[in-house]
């Protein structure tokens, strides 16, 4: 059984930065396509950023393109998602998620997910 612990998140002003941390543990990480999903107050979960197995294909929603990337380190068992320029609408709780379909797709919806962590908070105040 695959776990995911999220780590990074916190408090920071509009125009700041914060790095996630994705660790698992449990199961070897390079098996899976991973994400980052987010979750606002009374909104559904959205896809923010998501990575295949190799590093090799990316893809980023359009609201953060540009101020946000994400990695792995398959050595280190960890995917990270980089946050600059951040803005009060980017205040959520970051999810990571791993997906073990043997497509090449990295998909953007949640629910093929196999393993999501408890999430993060991250708040940007203006």
């Amino acid at each position: 059984q695959v776990q995911l612990a999220e780590s990074g998140g916190g408090l920071a002003q509009a125009g700041g930065s914060l790095r996630l941390s994705c660790a698992a543990s449990g199961g070897t990480l390079s098996s899976f396509h991973m994400a980052w999903f987010r979750q606002a107050p009374g909104k559904e979960r959205e896809f923010v950023a998501g990575i295949s197995r190799s590093g090799g294909a990316i893809r980023i929603v359009d609201s953060v393109k540009g101020r946000f990337t994400i990695s792995r380190d398959n050595a280190k068992n960890t995917v990270y998602l980089q946050m600059a320029s951040l803005k009060p609408e980017d205040t959520a709780v970051y999810y990571c998620a791993a997906d073990r379909t043997i497509s090449q797709d990295v998909r953007r919806i949640s629910s093929p997910y196999d393993y999501w962590g408890q999430g993060t908070q991250v708040t940007v105040s203006s």
